[in-house]
């Protein structure tokens, strides 16, 4: 840590841009949640067994709503029974050290930042915790309260299907999350705001991310090209983030998990700061 303890010192010193931290799915899977991918990934246990990039579609979900909405509500379940865990309460710590120089790019769409206080939060794949009609005729709003989670073994009953149908023109709402064959937008997405962010970061933490989705390696090869600091946390060592930051001069790696990482980072923080005051 005693490099890094370098770097945070040059760059807490310069009082200049963001301290970022881009997180994804291996921060919410110390909390229970699967990864996309693993092998007992999300994707494996509620899906039929399908491709991500088959099931995760629009064009899935207008062919075959009442599944996709089963597998959804399934979601909701785990989501409801996850709690956060100490790399999402070192992150809100760390938020109040920082103050505005502060901010978090997340790819995770459970809500678990937000549950233990980080405010600035920008949720890039949308959120669980919100629908929207499927012909876009409203803006997004919190999941129905009379709307409840599932087995994914269960299926929906009538009073399911019509509380999911959306008030205003009655075609099927749907998750507030991107799909595979969508594109990414301001509007549900923050993707001006994420590369307005990633050009005035002065460090990027990746976070228990592999690199599988376009704008967080976007993200990274934007504070790249700045050679700016991109620190790299994750327990593995063969992703797509190592593989396009090798040899990177501005590249520090850390082969934890973010719950023991985090809580490190958040102490090195606040001893640094408490030094200058």
């Amino acid at each position: 840590m005693k490099e890094l303890k370098e770097i945070l010192n040059t760059v807490l010193k310069e009082k200049k841009g963001y301290l970022t931290f881009l997180t994804g799915a291996g921060v919410s899977a110390e909390s229970g949640l699967p990864t996309y991918r693993s092998v007992d990934g999300i994707w494996i246990k509620g899906t039929k067994y399908h491709r991500p990039e088959e099931f995760g579609t629009y064009k899935y979900f207008s062919q075959n709503q009442e599944e996709v909405w089963q597998y959804n509500l399934f979601w909701k379940k785990m989501i409801e029974e996850a709690k956060p865990n100490p790399g999402h309460m070192a992150l809100a710590e760390i938020e109040k050290l920082l103050g505005d120089r502060f901010r978090l790019i997340t790819q995770n769409v459970d809500g678990l930042h937000q549950e233990v206080g980080t405010e600035n939060v920008y949720e890039i794949h949308g959120s669980k915790h919100k629908v929207r009609c499927s012909q876009e005729c409203s803006e997004p709003f919190d999941f129905p309260e009379n709307i409840p989670s599932k087995e994914y073994t269960e299926d929906l009953t009538p009073e399911d299907i019509d509380n999911l149908k959306c008030r205003k023109c009655g075609n099927w709402l749907r998750p507030n999350t991107l799909w595979f064959d969508e594109s990414y937008n301001e509007k549900n997405y923050y993707f001006d705001t994420a590369y307005d962010i990633a050009d005035h970061t002065d460090i990027l933490f990746v976070i228990g991310t592999s690199g599988s989705t376009a704008l967080p390696v976007g993200i990274v090869e934007t504070v790249k090209i700045s050679a700016k600091w991109i620190i790299l946390i994750n327990p593995e060592t063969e992703t797509y983030f190592d593989y396009i930051l090798k040899g990177s001069k501005t590249l520090y790696s850390i082969q934890e998990s973010s719950s023991k990482a985090l809580p490190e980072l958040k102490a090195l923080i606040e001893e640094i700061l408490n030094k200058k005051e």
